[in-house]
């Protein structure tokens, strides 16, 4: 069975909607034959990455930048996991009280090391998260679920 991996770091009520949103797409009823698991950036370990399939991530965006959890998680796996997880797809959620261009662009540049292949554009919210920015972190968790299920890893 996939496994989808959801590294996150959520510190914020916002953050926390839109975790939960990206969860409940990724196991929507539609999608069979996947197992989500979810890691707390700060716990998340190589193990976790070489065990998945593909990758589901959020991160608020603190000062200009991805949260240090995340950052943390990128720089104990970024070696281990450098030539074993090439291909696998991805998907990014951000959250920042004003920009978030600086933390997708320093999640992206990661990912591009680790030659991780983004399964569809990141969703980026400023402020509170509304319906359709909910909904859209509902597409995205279900986007990335559902590739996993068809088997399109490649």
């Amino acid at each position: 069975m996939p496994r989808l991996l959801v590294v996150h770091h959520t510190p914020s009520p916002a953050l926390q909607e839109m975790f939960e949103a990206a969860v409940s797409g990724a196991r929507t009823d539609e999608i069979d034959d996947v197992e989500v698991v979810i890691r707390p950036a700060l716990t998340a370990a190589a193990l976790d990455v070489l065990e998945a399939d593909g990758f589901l991530l959020g991160t608020p965006a603190n000062i200009g930048y991805m949260s240090g959890a995340l950052k943390h998680f990128f720089d104990g796996i970024y070696y281990p996991c450098l030539e074993a997880t090439q291909r696998r797809p991805y998907a990014l959620y951000v959250h920042g009280a004003s920009d978030t261009g600086g933390a997708v662009r320093a999640v992206e540049a990661i990912a591009t090391g680790l030659n991780w292949r983004r399964a569809r554009p990141p969703v980026c919210v400023i402020g509170a998260p509304g319906r359709a920015d909910l909904d859209a972190c509902w597409e995205l968790g279900a986007t990335v679920s559902a590739e996993l299920a068809a088997g399109d890893t490649a």
